[in-house]
């Protein structure tokens, strides 16, 4: 080997090893040997009694006898809890919420109580239909989810990538899921079990333009913006009522990726997003957000002129403009993705004085589908969990027993309630407000699915559109294409033309399907 040629090697080593050294997701394990000076430990039971060296060797040995072995096996097939049944895969990490602007106004709770103050966080940022061990660049909404740790409790917020949800009744929930998983028979996924269920329920398009748009595939967590998609009610002090819409807009921007630039990005990098994430915290490159609100009054509410509660529809924001209110940064990376990130639970019902959560049915049916979800998969404890135990009080339910963790199960204060032996007792609120009713109509988006495709979506954005969608419809069967055709004619004759010519054209290739 020359010699030219040898500083050349000896330039791109030292390159690639700068890069490994400077990156923190790749060097994790590196680090940790580095902060330690040695063997942290004696390696124990999980009922910590010391292993001598020669048990870690079963050669020749007694199985049965060597509890090193029998802890370690009987472990090992105890190791995973179901998934999610969606947004199984995530990234997730913690920080902060800063306010930035005074909403005392409208909102009386704890965590908006002056500027300046800042409330711990936790975020989980999730593809909807992927399972745990898919790809972070499938074209898919995303889940958006933040957990504040306030002195009143915790409050999360549940929310979406796109500032409009998929349906209108709740009863949907199953159907969409399914249509969206793997068919039972083949266990592929099923373009046409998509393409019914988005025919069946034209209100999903408008979601779905922007899934399939450049929107549709965000470069990495950072650069994904979040929205509540419900509106909340929310009152001040003196009871008043207000209607609110949470954005969470990026401070790095907001980016996607092209459907070529994600299959390529896919072939080498499968966790593209968790380790972009988990990188530039590592790093010290902190992700941040600004929140903004849009805010209504109650006859806002009541002279809108449509629902304002479907979560279908989005909130113009030239009716309703965006309210600065804060700024969340995520600066710490999870210790341990299981017990911080796997299982992180959250719920709608995770409320606090002030926030009363929102009147429509997808979020009533969201109180009990998370809680359920929360006990199958982690146990009737789950709040007990450390990551999911509020950090600036300490909780006094009546609950007891069961499944652990129970930590040190309320000791031994009275289980039950009313009591006359010095149990918690309720507090009374001041000018207590009830969540209002609504009655809600069928669903109707067409005319909001119009706009964004019109007014939002530059020329170059409707053409990769139409690609996209072509790409999905196109293994459907005929009479869901045609099907499709006539539902994005209702949003735009532009549109339904488009995605005509193009299926006509590729007709011929998906003629074995038929």
């Amino acid at each position: 080997m020359g010699l030219k040629l040898r500083i050349l090697v000896f330039v791109l080593a030292t390159t690639v090893t700068a890069k490994v050294e400077d990156d923190a997701a790749a060097n994790q394990i590196v680090i940790f040997k580095e902060k330690t000076p040695g063997p942290i430990a004696i390696m124990t039971t999980a009922a910590g009694a010391p292993i001598d060296v020669r048990e870690t060797d079963t050669l020749n040995d007694r199985l049965i006898f060597n509890e090193f072995f029998m802890d370690s096996m009987t472990h090992l097939v105890r190791e995973r809890i179901p998934e999610r049944l969606v947004h199984a895969k995530a990234g997730g990490a913690f920080g902060y919420f800063e306010v930035t602007h005074d909403v005392t106004d409208i909102c009386k709770a704890k965590l908006f109580s002056k500027v300046g103050k800042r409330t711990p966080i936790a975020a989980r940022f999730s593809p909807v239909v992927v399972e745990r061990g898919g790809i972070d660049t499938s074209r898919d909404a995303r889940g958006f989810a933040l957990k504040f740790y306030t002195e009143d409790g915790n409050f999360d917020i549940v929310g979406f990538n796109t500032p409009m949800y998929v349906y209108k009744d709740p009863i949907l929930f199953p159907t969409f899921v399914r249509a969206q998983k793997r068919n039972p028979a083949t266990n592929l996924l099923d373009p046409n079990m998509l393409w019914d269920f988005l025919t069946l329920r034209p209100e999903s398009l408008h979601m779905f333009l922007l899934v399939f748009s450049d929107r549709g595939i965000p470069d990495g967590y950072r650069h994904m913006p979040g929205f509540g998609i419900h509106t909340y009610q929310v009152v001040n002090e003196h009871g008043d009522k207000y209607f609110i819409r949470f954005h969470f807009i990026p401070d790095q921007g907001i980016k996607g990726l092209r459907s070529e630039e994600a299959r390529k990005i896919t072939a080498t990098d499968q966790d593209y997003a968790t380790r972009d994430l988990y990188r530039a915290i590592g790093n010290g490159d902190f992700p941040s957000w600004t929140a903004k609100i849009q805010v209504l009054t109650l006859d806002e509410v009541k002279n809108a002129g449509f629902d304002v509660f479907d979560v279908t529809k989005v909130l113009p924001l030239d009716r309703y403009p965006l309210r600065p209110l804060g700024r969340f940064v995520l600066n710490k990376n999870p210790t341990n993705y299981f017990a911080e990130i796997e299982q992180l639970a959250y719920s709608p019902a995770n409320l606090v004085p002030g926030i009363l959560g929102a009147p429509d049915k997808v979020f009533e049916a969201r109180r009990l589908a998370y809680r359920d979800a929360q006990y199958y998969r982690l146990g009737g404890n789950f709040f007990n969990i450390p990551v999911n135990c509020p950090l600036h009080n300490k909780p006094f339910p009546y609950n007891r027993d069961g499944q652990p963790p129970v930590k040190e199960n309320m000791k031994d204060i009275p289980n039950y309630y009313p009591n006359s032996f010095h149990g918690p007792v309720p507090y009374k609120e001041h000018n207590r407000a009830e969540l209002i009713e609504v009655y809600q109509d069928e669903a109707n988006n067409f005319d909001q699915a119009r706009e964004l495709y019109v007014n939002e979506l530059t020329t170059d954005e409707r053409k990769r559109l139409v690609e996209n969608i072509l790409y999905s419809l196109g293994p459907a069967t005929k009479n869901l294409q045609d099907r499709a055709v006539k539902m994005f004619g209702l949003i735009h004759p532009d549109l339904s033309e488009r995605l005509y010519a193009g299926l006509q054209a590729n007709r011929t290739r998906y003629d074995y399907l038929y």
